[in-house]
């Protein structure tokens, strides 16, 4: 089996669009959560919270470029530009060789065009479509819209899989490279901010709704967490084959040791403990590694009742209480489809910069919750050589990320 490695990494996140911004934010634990006054139109929708990113179309993006383009596309879009450029690839021959693939996802398309689609069934006029609304919608409009923009010819994965699309793009891109189909991998997954991606989880009371506290939620574990925060962005890393990133002097930023995924077969919107554990376990297996030799688990912690507690236990049966774990929801709210890549991106970079961020707003650890070691009040200074990236989502598709700190 070849060895897969990360040779570049950029997001685009309600906390900041570099590596800087980020870590300063997480640092200060100043949360992305704001008060989103323009959701106050809808009739019946109880959340008003919402995480957006600071992000506008680059200005060296053309018309025509960006014609087939909805938010979440151009948000993965230019995080892949920022990411090949991070890597040494943008403009590579290597991207149109038919050796670069991409593994990338969204829970869907861009609500936008799927409004105009909607107004033909409500309204029975087509007045509203043109020659790019279905490009613009397609549940593969974030992966197809960066092949087209790069030039790439590889094969493609969609992960559209809802909170698993990121992270299911860097194990399949992982997957990819390992037994040789390619050589590089685009992988990650992006999400817009949209009221109607809150409202699916109003319907399930399964988001915040106080509303006057955007900068105290939402609150992962927290015994007096009330819900979610949809939040947006895009996340992207390039995988390699590890010998072709030698041979180009390319930096390494990780090895990709691990990767588990496995469903529920149970319920489509209720979370399965057991299942949790096996994915964690695979991806354990997959590395040839135990659990002790996992430092920091970067945890998929939305702050809902059910999803909070099944997701402790579940660690807790593998690791036990000693493995110190935070969640990045409780700055960025809940990025579905990019949370996988934004998530791991994060931990990559904290792992080699040796301190980990805590769990922001977690003063009351829910006693229904696990006992483990989460990381309160203040940043973690922590040497570890392996770290683990959990996410969990609607449809009971589990997914597990290990990464391997590189020397």
């Amino acid at each position: 089996m070849r060895r897969v490695v990360v040779t570049g990494m950029a997001g685009i996140s309600p906390i900041g669009n570099d590596w800087p911004q980020v870590a300063a934010r997480l640092k200060a634990q100043s949360t992305g959560i704001r008060y989103m006054a323009d959701w106050e139109k809808y009739r019946g929708l109880n959340t008003r919270l919402g995480a957006p990113a600071d992000f506008t179309k680059p200005a060296h993006y053309t018309r025509k470029q960006t014609r087939s383009m909805g938010r979440i596309a151009l948000l993965a879009v230019y995080a892949t530009e920022l990411a090949l450029a991070d890597a040494g690839l943008l403009g590579d021959p290597c991207l149109s060789s038919g050796q670069t693939g991409i593994a990338y996802g969204s829970s869907a398309g861009s609500l936008e065009a799927v409004a105009e689609f909607g107004n033909m069934l409500i309204n029975h006029a087509v007045d509203g479509l043109n020659a790019t609304s279905y490009i613009r919608m397609m549940g593969h409009t974030a992966p197809v819209n960066i092949g087209l923009f790069f030039g790439i010819n590889g094969r493609v994965y969609t992960t559209s899989s809802a909170c698993t699309s990121g992270s299911q793009g860097i194990g399949y891109a992982y997957e990819a490279i390992r037994h040789g189909y390619q050589t590089v991998m685009v992988a990650g997954g992006a999400e817009e901010l949209s009221a109607s991606e809150a409202a699916v989880f109003d319907t399930l009371f399964a988001t915040c709704i106080r509303n006057d506290e955007p900068h105290r939620r939402p609150r992962p574990f927290d015994r007096d967490r009330d819900g979610l925060v949809i939040g947006e962005g895009a996340g992207t890393l390039i995988l390699e084959e590890r010998e072709h990133a030698l041979a180009r002097g390319a930096h390494i930023y990780a090895e990709v040791a691990g990767f588990g995924t496995n469903s529920d077969g149970l319920h489509v919107t209720q979370p399965n403990s057991e299942s949790m554990q096996i994915a964690m376990r695979l991806a354990l297996q997959d590395a040839g590694l135990e659990a002790a030799d996992i430092g920091y688990i970067s945890a998929h912690g939305t702050a809902t009742d059910h999803g909070d507690v099944a997701e402790s236990h579940a660690t807790a049966a593998v690791f036990g209480s000693r493995t110190s774990i935070s969640a990045m929801k409780s700055y960025t709210g809940h990025t579905l489809g990019a949370c996988g890549a934004l998530e791991a991106w994060t931990a990559i970079r904290m792992m080699n910069e040796g301190w980990f961020h805590p769990t922001a707003n977690l003063d009351h650890i829910d006693p229904k919750c696990a006992e483990l070691d989460y990381i309160t009040g203040d940043i973690r200074i922590l040497e570890c050589e392996h770290i683990m990236s959990n996410n969990f989502a609607f449809g009971g598709i589990n997914t597990s990320l290990i990464f391997k700190r590189v020397a």
